[in-house]
């Protein structure tokens, strides 16, 4: 597949997604960037170390300002996001692999929570759907 072909994918996948679907892709993406920062930092690659972090953070920093206030679940993740952010952060200002991997654990355990949950609705769609049998 051409790196054109690939770009149009992408993008395609993007304006076809669910709003769930988006969330999934923003966890992914924010895990290959922290992945990616910690095998710069590994290889002395300051520069797109710091490059993929702030990718990373830009990604926390839209799940953040997508949270709806009026709904409970929010207010709880707002401080854990902006502990991921400040976890990327000190990792990237004191080159601390540590941090990072803090940091993409929590991604990390979000995406699978935020998987399920998509499964458990379109399950639930799925039911609610179906003829019933009588």
């Amino acid at each position: 597949m051409s790196v054109n072909a690939y770009e149009a994918y992408q993008n395609n996948a993007v304006k076809t997604a669910s709003g769930g679907e988006l969330t999934l892709m923003l966890y992914d993406g924010c895990i290959k960037f922290i992945r990616r920062a910690l095998h710069h930092l590994e290889k002395g690659n300051y520069e797109l170390k710091n490059e993929n972090i702030q990718k990373a953070q830009a990604i926390i920093n839209e799940l953040m300002i997508t949270l709806d206030p009026k709904i409970e679940i929010s207010k709880q993740m707002m401080p854990l996001y902006d502990y991921i952010n400040f976890q990327l952060m000190e990792g990237n200002v004191k080159n601390d692999k540590e941090n990072l991997k803090e940091a993409l654990s929590y991604v990390i355990e979000f995406r699978d929570t935020w998987k399920q949950v998509l499964a458990r609705v379109k399950q639930e769609d799925s039911v609610q759907g179906a003829p019933i049998n009588g």
